[in-house]
């Protein structure tokens, strides 16, 4: 047995204190060393809500621009301008910072490394603006700041930098999400052939629809998007777009994912169109069903399913509630089988000035679900009310403006049924808004497809910036649907503004509705 040595043990003792202490004291240290070495926190934060404001602008007055990420944190670190007063002008879509004695907005802030300051600023939109979706650092200032963010990759997924116009659709337990011409880190061209992700349902697994999206993407090996549609080759064939998912039975009685696709040479020129079907073993979209070439009856946009005299149909607004399929197999794949509520007589199309419409005896206009006939646009049932075809309160889509009683035309967006309203719910884009071009997005209600659609609110504003294509998720409503989520597509496109938002531009953002905002329903 070996003798007990207490001064060996106490020797021990001795050093393990010591390297106790040493330890503790380079943690410190260390913590003290990272503390200075992180930026100055500014958090945007919505004065209503309380939670941080995405994509609101600081500019310093050498007209430096920092933008805040998904959770309203901007990361400054600028060498020359840290420990002492810097001015910081404040900005965004749909929001507004008070003006000072100068009218300047903004504040005036004390940067210092590891240090914070927080920030109320005022909505004057009546959507609230809650996070990015796509694209490369959603929360990239959080995540230098030390923040807990809640996406699993906050920084880069897909290596996705820029996504046009979201089709998304629950499928077999997820969320299927597919994009159009998706931007890639590596080079500026990228997948112009549909990219795809999924994601878990809330509650299932899936994140809180206020708080963000884990997109699980389709990628190659490369780890990039990769191409959901896969057609025979056709010359000149460089587009391949996608709209109008649907989920039906098969004809084995099993779910599956249906769309519509366009090939297209050019915006002005498509190749050809038809359905497509997804395969569950190769996780691509294959050939269902080519279309003829100029056909007009065919699904778009964003459908949504209702049951009208015991029959089950696919509406497609687009976003007037206009043109409907009875939701079988056989049916979506025949063009015959589609109807559109138009005034036009039956088995014509638009004809502008020369269109022609149906009336019954007594003169009335005469809108009715008809085969083999043309719906309208907004665009195109303006044209006949200034060619004095027909007049504006003929028609069950008026749309104007709540507060002023002004014609709005609706240029694209989604209608799905509200529980909380009991009504038809409709957003869309505004076709040439006066503050941006497809920049402003509106909610109206109706009691039926057929409406009135009437009144219109305006919900969101962006400044001299599109965005287009919203659309509304209705798996993502809350409480009886009385919160709704939408998203569109983020872009200087079409707005001749030169200056592109870093991160955001070509990117998708989340919106919330509440529809119990008295301003929504003002009689």
């Amino acid at each position: 047995m070996t003798p007990f040595n207490a001064s060996a043990v106490t020797n021990s003792m001795r050093l393990q204190s010591s390297y106790c202490l040493f330890l503790f004291l380079a943690i410190i240290v260390a913590h003290a060393h990272s503390a200075e070495r992180r930026p100055f926190r500014i958090q945007i934060v919505d004065e209503q809500s309380g939670r941080g404001v995405p994509l609101i602008q600081l500019r310093t007055t050498s007209q430096t621009v920092f933008v805040t990420d998904s959770n309203g944190v901007v990361a400054f670190e600028e060498p020359g301008l840290m420990e002492r007063e810097v001015f910081f002008s404040i900005s965004g879509h749909g929001y507004e910072f008070p003006k000072d004695g100068f009218g300047e907005r903004g504040v005036k802030l004390r940067p210092a490394p590891g240090a914070s300051a927080q920030i109320k600023i005022k909505r004057l939109n009546i959507a609230e603006r809650l996070y990015r979706i796509t694209g490369e650092g959603i929360y990239r200032d959080s995540v230098l700041c030390g923040d807990k963010v809640p996406l699993a990759q906050p920084l880069l997924n897909g290596l996705v930098m820029g996504q046009d116009t979201v089709m998304a659709t629950p499928y077999k337990g997820k969320i299927y999400w597919f994009w159009g011409d998706t931007n890639r880190v590596a080079y500026p061209l990228g997948n112009f052939h549909t990219s795809g992700a999924t994601s878990l349902l809330p509650g299932k697994g899936g994140l809180d629809p206020s708080v963000g999206i884990n997109l699980d993407y389709f990628v190659d090996k490369s780890g990039f998007c990769r191409a959901m549609v896969q057609l025979p080759n056709i010359e000149g064939g460089n587009l391949i777009w996608i709209q109008a998912l649907m989920t039906l039975s098969g004809p084995d009685g099993q779910e599956r994912l249906v769309a519509h696709y366009a090939r297209l040479k050019s915006m002005e020129e498509t190749l050809s169109h038809g359905l497509i079907v997804w395969n569950d073993q190769t996780q691509t979209f294959e050939l269902l069903k080519e279309f003829e070439a100029k056909s007009p009856l065919h699904p778009r946009n964003y459908p949504f399913r209702a049951k009208v005299n015991g029959a089950d149909y696919f509406y497609f607004p687009a976003p007037l509630p206009n043109l409907r399929v009875k939701a079988t197999w056989d049916a979506i794949q025949k063009s015959e089988n589609y109807e559109a509520f138009t005034p036009l007589k039956s088995g014509t199309r638009f004809q502008g000035g020369a269109s022609e419409l149906e009336r019954d005896a007594q003169g009335k206009l005469v809108f009715a679900w008809k085969p083999n006939t043309a719906p309208l646009s907004a665009s195109q049932q303006n044209q006949l009310i200034k060619a004095g075809k027909m007049e504006p309160e003929e028609s069950p889509f008026r749309l104007q403006d709540l507060d002023t009683g002004k014609s709005v035309e609706a240029h694209n967006g989604s209608v799905f049924w509200n529980d909380f309203r009991k009504k038809y719910v409709m957003i869309w884009v505004q076709a040439g808004g006066a503050s941006s071009y497809l920049g402003e997005v509106w909610y109206a209600e109706a009691p039926a497809l057929e409406g009135p659609w009437q009144n219109a609110k305006k919900i969101v504003t962006h400044e001299k910036y599109t965005f287009y294509n919203p659309v509304q998720h209705p798996f993502f409503d809350e409480q009886g649907g009385r919160f709704i989520y939408f998203e569109g597509t983020y872009t200087n496109t079409f707005s001749g503004n030169p200056n592109l938002t870093p991160r955001y531009d070509y990117n998708q953002i989340m919106y919330r509705l509440d529809l119990a905002d008295e301003r929504l329903h003002r009689p």
